[in-house]
């Protein structure tokens, strides 16, 4: 196949990897603790929902000609694709992880006098800790999906590149390993989540 001899493809497939990795992580530092925040108290669900909401039926590849005006054509457009793909919905669903966990736990918190702080920090977020790495190992994959829409524009590395510049010599085999390599790469990374879920909390399994 060419792709190992034209270009270096493990430097497309490393380029691939920190691009989700990266984007993965800003995701998270915006959604965490808006999700939290609005599983834990209605009025700010109630205000911060309403904008949320909208933004998960709203297809991520629309936002590229933006996204081209606004960042250019290099890693910050990819980068900030990335994130749009994920972000709304890991808000939405950790919200959803905070408010499945037991009344009873905030109820006896509060009871023994711990204030709203502390049952935020000390009760929600460890008790909803386990659901909420298992929503991250679920949207990761999504993030994988979004990769080569990400890579195919004004890209010259990363395995949707790779892809693109095979589809236009009709290389069909290295079309192929492209698939592959992000089905391979998906399928470790939530492996080792899986992994990671199974050391922190063994609690519960």
């Amino acid at each position: 196949m060419t792709l190992f001899t034209e270009r270096g493809f493990a430097t497309d497939v490393a380029q691939s990897v920190k691009r989700i990795f990266f984007s993965f992580g800003i995701a998270l530092v915006f959604a965490l603790p808006l999700g939290l925040l609005m599983g834990a108290f209605t009025p700010v669900a109630g205000f911060l929902n309403s904008l949320v909401s909208p933004f998960r039926y709203l297809p991520a590849p629309s936002f590229v000609p933006l996204l081209l005006m606004w960042l250019g054509t290099g890693d910050n457009q990819k980068i900030a694709l990335l994130v749009i793909g994920v972000v709304f919905f890991l808000i939405s669903l950790f919200m959803d992880n905070t408010r499945a966990v037991s009344a009873e736990l905030v109820e006896c918190s509060r009871t023994l006098g711990a204030s709203r702080a502390k049952v935020l920090w000390y009760v929600l977020l460890p008790a909803a800790l386990p659901t909420y790495v298992d929503t991250a190992r679920q949207m990761l994959a999504v993030s994988w999906t979004y990769l080569v829409i990400a890579e195919i524009v004004a890209a010259t590395d990363g395995i949707g590149a790779m892809m693109m510049r095979a589809k236009r010599f009709v290389q069909v085999d290295d079309i192929m390993a492209g698939i592959l390599t992000i089905g391979l790469l998906g399928l470790l990374t939530d492996t080792l989540i899986r992994l990671i879920h199974r050391l922190c909390f063994r609690y519960l399994h």
